[in-house]
């Protein structure tokens, strides 16, 4: 049964609606709205189906008219005549108001009236006998099946003899190694004389082999007998004077013998930065560009080389021969590829979407994710009419742009400065939380936001909470020292900036957290960014073991951080981390990723397409894009500069 099928505009306005459950109108314009949100406005229209609470949407776009037909029935059920019902009903509708429409346009939606209710229940009708009248499907009978057409005789095996089917396969083995055996009277001279000393084969095994097998067998019992008087002959004595057993330790010339210097298991350093002993660093290494504007969060760059990309040879099939330069063969040549005005088919975009799928996926596109992206793109175009000098490459190329742009801005922008000046109101810290897998820079992009928040006037409490990785906590003091010696406290009336909160090695994780939040709110400190061990997406003790810090310390923010030298590896990465922190999490709404930090942007050229997969998967923004070394190489996500990386030829 149907909750709701309606029939809107793509501007938003309602043509015809039918509601077969007693309710509130609400009951289905909620889940509508869902999915104009989630959906059509979000460009992810590859699949015609949407999960709503414990509704499932299904949906057809009208290209031609700017429609959209929409269906609404529970989950639980398994209706199949639905996707028939939402054609037949697309079709209906289209004939029996297309000279409206095409006269009247906009007006023609605004004034007129669609009295579609009988023609909808009789269609619904048809579609739910449809799926009744269906026949079971019947059994075979013996003389239908392949047993009845064998003779009893061809069933019977007697002892000793093989079936034909066997014989006949050694025949044609024996004829197709006869038929290349050129091998057989090519034989290594040396091979001839060991071959006679090998004992007779019997009769039995002289029917059973052939010529070659019998020849190969002899060439390897040859090789054997080589091998063993070879090892014999290379055996050397042992020699007379061995050296001494067991290692000595490697003394290094910078390095310390003490070992009480190196030893830091009793180190306090939580609130105290005198413990830890200034440095003598040149600060351009770590600041980077000098001439930039501190506190200022810039825009990814991409420069690009403005050249127009030749059209007509994606849309030019290889295998036709050009025709001439000149004349009319150029004339009809250059116009092959124009529409005029006339409504866009699949078949017309299919070659054109192959390549550019093709050409997402060598971006670095997850497969997945290229081949939803260039089916929501044919829905968007099948049907629609296109200009008169129009080619289907830049127009599909056009819709693909719009579509990669609209998915890099999600529909939650994340304003860290606006979120940490919010919840100085409210006199309390803000709180990040970092995860992600191993080796993916947490640590170092951590240190980079660190800076950052710094440099506008915000102080920081580092939380160690990698209490697993050897080095982690000394990862992070060495950036908190650094950090204090690019921004003293001189320069800050006396504040401290950023200082460390750890509790060494082998501890719980959220009751550091924890411990940590409760340290930052007792000592003032704006921003508490807490520094995760890196897990792998399938180490399930691990995954529970971050879902509960999420769970207990209930963080502000929630940030993935991936590489973006991944491709299909992204997708599994994120998925399964949103995964792993709902199964885990004990709370009835569990708290998943917010956000994403893209590193390593600069080793990757015009690869850009783990930027597109995260988005897509996720629908979360990414909020921060590593690009290089220093604490300045940090920028906000350009979705326009990334398109043009991503559609560069």
């Amino acid at each position: 049964m149907l909750d709701f099928f309606t029939i809107f505009s793509k501007g938003g306005l309602v043509l015809w609606c039918f509601q077969g459950v007693r309710g509130p109108v609400a009951a289905c314009t909620a889940p509508v709205n869902a999915l104009i949100r989630s959906v059509l406005l979000q460009e992810r229209g590859g699949n015609n189906s949407f999960n709503h609470e414990a509704l499932t949407l299904k949906y057809k776009l009208d290209n031609q008219f700017e429609l959209v037909f929409v269906v609404g029935f529970q989950k639980i059920l398994t209706l199949t005549y639905v996707d028939k019902l939402i054609d037949d009903v697309h079709k209906e509708f289209r004939d029996k108001y297309r000279n409206e429409f095409q006269q009247k346009g906009t007006l023609g939606l605004l004034n007129g009236t669609f009295d579609f209710k009988e023609d909808f229940l009789h269609l619904l009708r048809e579609a739910e006998e449809s799926s009744k009248i269906r026949a079971p499907t019947a059994m075979k009978t013996f003389e239908q099946s392949v047993k009845s057409q064998k003779t009893v005789k061809s069933m019977i095996e007697t002892r000793g003899e093989k079936p034909k089917e066997k014989a006949k396969n050694k025949k044609n083995k024996a004829s197709k190694k006869e038929a290349s055996g050129t091998e057989a009277a090519t034989v290594p001279s040396k091979a001839a004389p060991d071959a006679k000393q090998n004992p007779p084969v019997a009769t039995g095994d002289r029917e059973e082999l052939t010529k070659d097998e019998i020849l190969q067998k002899n060439r390897e019992e040859f090789f054997k007998k080589r091998l063993k008087g070879g090892e014999k002959s290379n055996k050397s004595p042992k020699p007379e004077t061995q050296k001494e057993k067991g290692k000595k330790p490697r003394v290094w010339e910078l390095g310390n013998s003490n070992a009480k210097v190196l030893d830091y298991s009793n180190s306090t350093t939580n609130g105290n930065t005198d413990t830890c002993p200034t440095e003598e660093y040149d600060p351009d290494m770590a600041l980077g560009d000098r001439d930039r504007e501190p506190g200022r969060l810039y825009d990814l760059e991409y420069e690009s080389d403005e050249e127009e990309p030749e059209e007509e040879k994606v849309i030019q099939n290889p295998s036709q021969p050009r025709a001439k330069k000149g004349g009319l063969g150029g004339m009809f040549g250059m116009l092959k590829g124009l529409v005029g005005s006339k409504s866009l088919t699949r078949e017309d975009m299919d070659s054109v979407l192959e390549k550019m799928k093709d050409h997402l996926i060598t971006k670095n596109v997850a497969a997945e994710i290229a081949v939803q992206l260039c089916e929501s793109v044919a829905k968007k175009l099948e049907g629609k009419v296109m200009g008169t000098f129009t080619t289907v490459t830049s127009t599909v190329k056009q819709a693909l742009q719009e579509s990669l742009v609209q998915i890099l801005q999600p529909q939650r922008r994340v304003d860290m400065l606006r979120d940490v000046m919010d919840a100085q109101r409210h006199r309390r810290p803000y709180v990040v939380t970092f995860c992600g897998v191993n080796g993916v820079g947490k640590s170092t992009n951590l240190a980079k936001i660190s800076f950052w928040l710094i440099e506008n006037g915000y102080s920081v409490l580092i939380a160690a909470c990698d209490t697993f990785r050897a080095g982690a906590v000394e990862q992070l003091r060495t950036h908190t020292r650094r950090l204090n010696a690019l921004h003293p406290p001189e320069s800050h009336g006396g504040r401290t900036m950023v200082q460390l909160y750890e509790k060494g090695y082998g501890k719980d994780a959220a009751g550091i957290a924890m411990e940590a939040i409760s340290y930052a709110r007792n000592q003032g400190f704006d921003v508490v960014l807490v520094d995760t061990a890196g897990r792998m997406q399938d180490n399930a003790p691990l995954m529970t073991a971050l879902a509960k810090l999420i769970a207990v310390n209930t963080p502000d923010l929630v940030l993935f951080v991936g590489e973006a030298l991944v491709g299909n590896e992204a997708v599994d990465q994120l998925v399964k981390f949103n995964k792993a922190l709902a199964d885990h999490s004990m709370a009835q709404t569990p708290r998943l990723i917010d956000g994403i930090v893209l590193t390593k942007f600069d080793t990757i050229d015009d690869k850009v397409g783990a930027a597109i997969s995260m988005t897509y998967i996720t629908s979360k923004p990414i909020v921060f894009v590593g690009t290089g070394q220093t604490y300045c190489d940090l920028r906000s996500l350009n979705a326009k500069a990334v398109v043009t990386a991503l559609m560069k030829a």
